[in-house]
C-alpha cells in the first residue's frame, strides 16, 4: 500500500529535509524550501526482467557511426557536433525571449522536409499560437504534429501513437506527473518528468529536445541532476534586447564542448552568422586610447574580439574595477602584473573593462589584449588599428605560449591586419604568412614597447 508524507525540498539543489530550514546544507540557498508530498511504495520483492545482462568485451562491440538528424543549420550542427543524434536527450536553456523556441522551430522545418516526423509539445502556448508563430517563420513543413499538453502521461501516450524521429518540449518546468503530489515545476516534478522522457528516449531510439528556463542567477532552474540526466546541455548567450546571440555546449557526450553558434535576430528568426570576426569588429572605432583586437578560440575556430578599456582618475579612496564579458578576478590579477612588474600607479584610477559584442570569453589568451588596452587608456597613447596581440600573462609577467597559433595569425591576415604580437614560444615552428608581420615578445614590458610605439 502507497503511504504519503510531507518533505521539504530545496528548489534550487533538490536537497531534501524532513522540516523546513531557513538555509540549504546543499547549496547555501536561503528560504528555497517548499513543502512537497511524497508517496513511497513498499517493495514486496526484487524486480526480475528478462533481459540478458551478460557483459560484452570492448573489442566485440561494433564502432559504427552514429546516425545523425541534420538540423539545416551549420551552427546548430557545429554545436552540437554534426547533429542530433537518434535517441539522445537534449537540453536548451537561456534567458526568456532570447530566441529558445524561435530556433527549435525554424530547426523543424528542414529537418521536416527531410522526411523525419517531429512532435512538438507545448505547455506555454496552444496549438493556433504556434502556428501564428510558425508562419511568421516561414515554417511550413507537412511533417510537423503539434500539441499543448502539460500533462507528461498524456504525452507519452501521443509519442507512442505517433511515434516521431524528434521530440520537442517547450518547457520542462510547465509539464507535471499526476503521480507527483507537488506544482509543476517543482524540482521533484522536473525530476521526473525528465526521467520519464529520459526513458522514451531511450527505450524508443527518439531524439528529445527539451526547453529549460533559467533562474535569475543565469543558471537552469531546477535540480542539478537535470543537466546529469540529459546528453546535451544547450545555453543561450546574450542580452535579449541585443541582435546577436550566442549558443554554447556547457555538456556534450557526442561531441565537442568549446564550440560556439553565433546566430543574430532578425524579423524572420534567427539568422546564421557564418564570420563571427567580421561581426564583433563591426563598428570598432579606430585611433582612439583603450581599444585592441585580439583573438580567441573557439573549439576550432578562430575569432577576433574587441577589448577595450577605461581609466579614469577618481577622487575616492577606493578605485572602482568592472569587467564585463571577461572575468573580474583575472583582471583585477592583470592590474596588479602592471602596477608590480610595469611601474603603472592604478591605486588612484577606475578601471572598466569591456568585451564588445556582448559574449563572455575565459580564454587565457585574452591576457595580453586586457593589458595593452589598460595601458593605452591609462597612458592615453593610441595603438595601431592594424595590429593584433593575444599570449597568455603570468604573475612574474611573462608572455607563455598559447594553443593553436598558427590559425589566430592566418584569421588576422583574413581580416586585414598587418601585424601580430604573439608569444615568443609560439614562434618556433611557425611558418611565414604573407601580408602580416609577427612580433615574438617574452615579457609584458618588451611586449608593450612595440604596442604603445
Amino acid at each position: 500500500m502507497a503511504k504519503t508524507k510531507n518533505i521539504y525540498v530545496c528548489q534550487e539543489c533538490g536537497y531534501e529535509s524532513p522540516k523546513w530550514m531557513g538555509k540549504c546544507p546543499g547549496c547555501n540557498g536561503w528560504s528555497t524550501f517548499v513543502e512537497e508530498m511524497v508517496t513511497s511504495r513498499k517493495q514486496n520483492a526484487i524486480p526480475t526482467s528478462d533481459k540478458n545482462y551478460t557483459p560484452v568485451f570492448l573489442e566485440n562491440i561494433g564502432t559504427d557511426e552514429e546516425e545523425r538528424i541534420r538540423t539545416g543549420s551549420n551552427e546548430l550542427d557545429r554545436v552540437l557536433g554534426g547533429g542530433i543524434v537518434k535517441g539522445s536527450l537534449i537540453l536548451v536553456g537561456g534567458d526568456p525571449g532570447i530566441g529558445k523556441s524561435t530556433l527549435l522551430l525554424q530547426m523543424c522545418e528542414d529537418i521536416g522536409n527531410a522526411d523525419y516526423k517531429i512532435l512538438y509539445a507545448s505547455g506555454e502556448e496552444s496549438v493556433r499560437q504556434i502556428k501564428m508563430r510558425a508562419d511568421r517563420l516561414g515554417v511550413k513543413t507537412k511533417n510537423l504534429l503539434l500539441i499543448s499538453e502539460t500533462n507528461i502521461d498524456i504525452i507519452e501516450g501521443v509519442i507512442k501513437n505517433a511515434s516521431p524521429d524528434l521530440v520537442i518540449i517547450d518547457s520542462i518546468q510547465t509539464v507535471f506527473k499526476e503521480e507527483v503530489a507537488s506544482a509543476p515545476g517543482s524540482v521533484s516534478q522536473v525530476r521526473e518528468a525528465t526521467s520519464s522522457l529520459m526513458r522514451i528516449s531511450k527505450g524508443q531510439n527518439i531524439s528529445i529536445v527539451i526547453v529549460g528556463h533559467v533562474t535569475k542567477e543565469g543558471s537552469l532552474a531546477g535540480p542539478r541532476v537535470l543537466e546529469h540526466m540529459v546528453d546535451t546541455v544547450l545555453y543561450f548567450e546574450g542580452e535579449r534586447h541585443a541582435t546577436y546571440r550566442i549558443l554554447r555546449a556547457v555538456k556534450n557526450r557526442f561531441g565537442s564542448t568549446n564550440e560556439i553558434g553565433v546566430f543574430e535576430m532578425q524579423d524572420k528568426g534567427l539568422m546564421e552568422v557564418q564570420n563571427p570576426s567580421e561581426l564583433m569588429l563591426a563598428g570598432r572605432p579606430l585611433n582612439v586610447p583603450g581599444s585592441i583586437v585580439t583573438c580567441s578560440m573557439e573549439g576550432t575556430r578562430p575569432m577576433l574580439v574587441e577589448v577595450q578599456a577605461l581609466v579614469s582618475f577618481t577622487n575616492f579612496g577606493m578605485p572602482r574595477r568592472t569587467a564585463t564579458g571577461i572575468d573580474y578576478n583575472r583582471v583585477v590579477l592583470l592590474m596588479a602584473v602592471l602596477e608590480k612588474r610595469v611601474g603603472m600607479q592604478l591605486i588612484s584610477y577606475d578601471s572598466y573593462v569591456n568585451l564588445a559584442g556582448g559574449i563572455k570569453i575565459t580564454e587565457p589568451a585574452l591576457d595580453l589584449g586586457i593589458i595593452a588596452a589598460i595601458a593605452s587608456s591609462f597612458k592615453d597613447q593610441v595603438i595601431d588599428p592594424h595590429m593584433v596581440v593575444f599570449g597568455e600573462v603570468g604573475l612574474t609577467g611573462e608572455v607563455r605560449g598559447i594553443s593553436m597559433a598558427e590559425k589566430r595569425i592566418i584569421e588576422c591576415s583574413k581580416m586585414g591586419f598587418k601585424s601580430c604580437v604573439i608569444p615568443k614560444a609560439n614562434l618556433k615552428g611557425l611558418k611565414p604568412i604573407d601580408g602580416i608581420k609577427i612580433y615574438g615578445v617574452e615579457n609584458v614590458n618588451e611586449a608593450l614597447q612595440i604596442i604603445l610605439k
